[in-house]
């Protein structure tokens, strides 16, 4: 059987060598969801199996580090903010969740599931792209009635202020990047978070310069994203073919880079120590920097460094891999670590 893996997930060789025979290819040229490619898989005999959700956790630490990040630069105070999340999937409800943790107010768009549940808390469009900021959390569809291809283009992007912040980690042709160039151009809009964009690899430099951050389409690129990928995509083959899961992938995972830590409560405010909590375990403004050496780079080689980038990317842990202690005890501020997903030290066990 010929399986076919992003070539940039780990222990792909390990998991799948027993089954079949691994063609390992880049990540962009797998999105079968987005290019409707399943029917023809499945043509070609070649099963398909998509592993939804496994770099949540991933993209929704990105946006958090980043929404500090922005608030740390700029000295905003985030909580009472609304943030307008536009796609409530697997990224878009967990994200929803864990912006409470800085105290933001999430505002939910979604039409499909609107319609489905008729739920009043998913807003209208409209509605989500009056927050402070707004996150994009969709899937790339090209038709219908919900189509997300410039699902912001230059007639919605102009509706907004330089006030709001625009965040897309989705894919890059749900923003019109050209209308978006216009509008951040003519200071029309606040500052733009932008992880993913049209023509990858050859994306737009002039957007990226204006951007606040511009990183290489590794918002899901945790390690423990693409691990919980890996054993998705092993459990659905092994179910197809009606062979037991017997890899485990337990004994080959890495320490993890930061065990445990220690945060200052007194004197500080709670989104201080969540920011020093988020950058501790992810360097966003290093992924930034590297993308911005595209800049001096010949046209020609802009792409594959873009490439470069991302089949090179450091090893990056999620939160749930690091355990804090607080000094001295916080038990609101315990909750709110949590709620990011940090392990939380019992008092008695530092005492």
């Amino acid at each position: 059987m010929k399986i076919i893996a992003d070539k940039n997930i780990p222990y792909v060789q390990e998991a799948f060598a027993e089954l079949g025979r691994v063609e390992c290819r880049p990540g962009r040229e797998l999105s079968a969801e987005d290019l409707r490619d399943t029917e023809i898989l499945l043509v070609r005999s070649i099963t398909a199996a998509s592993a939804a959700g496994s770099n949540s956790n991933s993209v929704v630490e990105y946006v958090i580090t980043a929404l500090l990040t922005l608030a740390q630069r700029q000295e905003w105070r985030l909580e009472s903010k609304t943030i307008g999340i536009i796609g409530v999937g697997n990224i878009g409800s967990r994200l929803a969740k864990k912006v409470q943790a800085l105290g933001m107010i999430p505002l939910l768009n979604d039409p499909p599931l609107q319609r489905q549940t008729g739920d009043p808390k998913y807003l209208p469009l409209d509605k989500v792209l009056r927050a402070d900021f707004v996150t994009c959390h969709v899937p790339l569809t090209q038709s219908g009635p919900d189509a997300t291809y410039h699902l912001l283009d230059e007639k919605i992007l102009k509706r907004m202020s330089p006030a709001q912040v625009l965040i897309n980690t989705s894919r890059g042709p749900v923003v019109d990047n050209q209308a978006l160039k216009r509008c951040v151009q003519a200071g029309r809009i606040g500052p733009v978070v932008l992880d993913v964009w049209e023509n990858e690899p050859d994306i737009d430099v002039e957007l990226l310069e204006r951007s606040a951050i511009g990183t290489p389409h590794i918002a899901g690129y945790s390690f423990d994203g693409k691990v919980n990928g890996t054993v998705m995509l092993y459990e659905a083959v092994c179910r197809f073919l009606g062979r037991p899961a017997a890899f485990d992938i337990t004994g080959l995972l890495p320490e993890p880079l930061l065990p445990s830590m220690e945060l200052i409560t007194s004197g500080q405010s709670d989104q201080d120590i969540l920011g020093k909590a988020m950058h501790s375990i992810y360097n966003i403004g290093r992924d930034d920097a590297e993308l911005r050496d595209i800049t001096g780079r010949p046209t020609d080689q802009r792409g594959g460094y873009f490439d470069r980038l991302r089949k090179e990317y450091p090893v990056r842990r999620e939160a749930m891999n690091t355990k804090i202690m607080l000094k001295p005890n916080d038990p609101e501020m315990a909750k709110k670590l949590s709620l990011l997903g940090f392990q939380i030290a019992e008092f008695s066990h530092w005492v």
